[in-house]
This record gives C-alpha cells, sequence and structure tokens, in this order.
C-alpha cells in the first residue's frame, strides 16, 4: 500500500512542510528510516536523528522548531505521538481486511455466521455457533459447539474456543489462546488419588476485550468465568475457574490468578504476580511484578508489592532493611563478643 504526504496530512489534519507527493509504503523508526518510509519524532532525545534520517516523511509536532534543514517531508500535527498511533491502528486495519471462506474449513449447518466474515482454512465451527458481523476467523481456529461470539471479533492462528463460550463484540484473541478448558478441579480421595470434578459452566469475555498469545482461560466448575469490558490480558496468563476480572484490568504476562478469585475494575497486575485463589483484589489495585498476593485487598486505589504482598512503601522499606542484613548480622556478632568479654570480666 502505498500513501502520499498529502493523503496522510488529510488523514491526520496535519500540514505539509516538503513535498505532498512524495510516497511511502512502510513504516520505521525514525534512527532506521529509509527512502519510501514514514516515521515519527515525539521525544526530544531523538531529535537528532531527524536531521539524517532516510525516511521519505516524518511525522512531527507542530511546535517543533527546527535547528537545521531537513531532507525528509514533514507532516505537522498537534500530537506526533497518537497521530501515528491513529496511523498505525488504521495501517494494521487495511493489512488485515479480509474476507470471503478459505478451504477447506468445516461450518456445522446448524452455525449462524453474519456478513462480512473472514474464515480461514482449516477452521472448524461447530453445532449450533452464533458468529456476528465482519468477524475476522484465521486458520486453524477451533470453535466448539454453541458458541456465540459477536460483531467485530478476530481470533488469530490456533485459537481454540471451547464449547458454550460467549464473546461480545471487538473482541481481539491471539493466537494460541484456550479459552474454556476444563478448571482445576479434583477431589482428594481417602486413598490417596484425586477425582475428578466435572467443569459444567463456561466463559464469558464481554465487549472490548483483547487476550494475548497462548493465555488459558478456565471454564467455570459452575456459573462463569467472566473478563469484563475492556480488559487487556498479556501472553503467557493463566485464568483460572470461576475468576471474574473486572471491567478495564490489564495483567501483564505470566500473571496467574487461582480459582474464584475476584479482579475489581481499573487493576493493574504486573509481569508474574500470583493470586491465590477465593479472594478480592479492589478497584484501582496496581500490585508490583513478581508480587504473591495471598489475602484480600480490599482498600481500593493502593499499590502493592512483594510476596508475600505489602504495601508499596512497605515493602521497599524491607527490601532497604534486606540489603542491610550481613551488616547487621555483624554488629550483633561484635555486641555478642563484646557481652561475652563484660560477663568475664564481672567479679
Amino acid at each position: 500500500m502505498q500513501f502520499t504526504a498529502n493523503q496522510i496530512a488529510t488523514l491526520l489534519g496535519g500540514t505539509v512542510e516538503g513535498s505532498p507527493e512524495v510516497v511511502v509504503s512502510q513504516l520505521a523508526k525514525i534512527e532506521e528510516g529509509t527512502e519510501g518510509c514514514l516515521s515519527f519524532l515525539a521525544n526530544p532525545k531523538y531529535e537528532h536523528f531527524l536531521y539524517d534520517t532516510g525516511a521519505s516523511i516524518v511525522i512531527v509536532n507542530e511546535d517543533l522548531q527546527l535547528a537545521k534543514p531537513v531532507r525528509a517531508t514533514l507532516i505537522r500535527v498537534k500530537d506526533a505521538y497518537s497521530a501515528f498511533s491513529e496511523l498505525l491502528k488504521i495501517y494494521h486495519q487495511l493489512r488485515n481486511e479480509k474476507i470471503g471462506r478459505e478451504e477447506p474449513s468445516f461450518v456445522h449447518e446448524s452455525a449462524q455466521l453474519g456478513e462480512g466474515i473472514y474464515l480461514g482454512a482449516f477452521s472448524y465451527i461447530g453445532k449450533d455457533v452464533k458468529i456476528g458481523n465482519n468477524v475476522k476467523i484465521y486458520p486453524q481456529v477451533f470453535v466448539g459447539d454453541n458458541v456465540t461470539i459477536g460483531d467485530d471479533c478476530v481470533l488469530f492462528p490456533g485459537v481454540k474456543v471451547y464449547y458454550d463460550t460467549k464473546i461480545g463484540d471487538r473482541v481481539v484473541i491471539h493466537g494460541g489462546v484456550v479459552l474454556g478448558s476444563d478448571g482445576f478441579g479434583f477431589a482428594p480421595q481417602k486413598d490417596g488419588s484425586y477425582n475428578k470434578v466435572p467443569q459444567i459452566g463456561n466463559v464469558i469475555l464481554e465487549s472490548d476485550v483483547e487476550i494475548g498469545a497462548n493465555t488459558v482461560i478456565d471454564r467455570a466448575t459452575m456459573g462463569s468465568t467472566v473478563i469484563r469490558q475492556g480488559v487487556k490480558l498479556d501472553n503467557l496468563i493463566q485464568i483460572a475457574h470461576n475468576v471474574e476480572i473486572g471491567k478495564n484490568t490489564v495483567a501483564a504476562a505470566q500473571t496467574g490468578i487461582s480459582g474464584s478469585t475476584k479482579v475489581g475494575e481499573n487493576v493493574i497486575l504486573g509481569g508474574q504476580v500470583g493470586l491465590v485463589g477465593h479472594i478480592q483484589i479492589a478497584s484501582g489495585s496496581q500490585i508490583q511484578a513478581q508480587s504473591g498476593v495471598n489475602r484480600s485487598i480490599v482498600e481500593e486505589n493502593k499499590k502493592w508489592g512483594g510476596t508475600p504482598s505489602l504495601p508499596y512503601s512497605s515493602n521497599l522499606r524491607s527490601h532497604v532493611f534486606y540489603a542491610k542484613l550481613p551488616s547487621i548480622e555483624k554488629r550483633i556478632s561484635e555486641l555478642e563478643f563484646v557481652i561475652r568479654d563484660l560477663k568475664n570480666e564481672t567479679p
């Protein structure tokens, strides 16, 4: 796809400084730009790259004062970072604009497919499935029986959606995700063995959710595992049975949430955070990477860190103390010698 500076400026509501007819066909970092590339400059510490870049077009802030001449055509906008982000979104949409059905693929005769569907090769659509409009289902996706998928969703290659899962509108699910696998339910027996507890619930993803690659969300034992509107989950995350995650919460990679835990709205979970089961995390909580939370957090909008987790400032003070432990141990040993000598000198 090729675009002129004038077309891009019109799209972003910017002004062209240089040749309006210069053409670009790819995006690049400003320090790596070559002829035919479009880049942007938002951070002042990268300004020196602007004067040497080989990029044909650079998006800059409208108030940028040039220190010396530039070879690239400039597009001046109010906020270069936001403008470039919007351009990336448009570029991504155009690049992934697919429609139609590829073969071989399987669609059960009872399935209902909306308009504008893309169905990739080797995909499987089960019995009584309902799929909305403009949904993109890439190759090797499995959609089990009685699944509902809303409008404008994208399921990337290798996604597995087990039976009875409900997916809202504008949901993006990346490759390797498994939705609705059995929760980890086993009942211990007197002889030391375990009997499997049937997992008869389902998974519900509300609208505007995005799930990163190879994340797994288990079906509920009974009822539903629920991911509320606007939640963003990174790659390699485990969500156990009957978990509920509140609106607009985000979780970084390798987070694990144990069964029946309820996470509030607008929570931030850093990478490798672990939450035990059957607790509640208050809305607005921020939990530092690699923290282990073993009890409910009831105060909203607080920061936490460490294992077991403590209020963030307390955890930082504890780390300072840990660093001093060797010297403290040495001082204690010296004091013990002094005390022992004093006792020996006592008549």
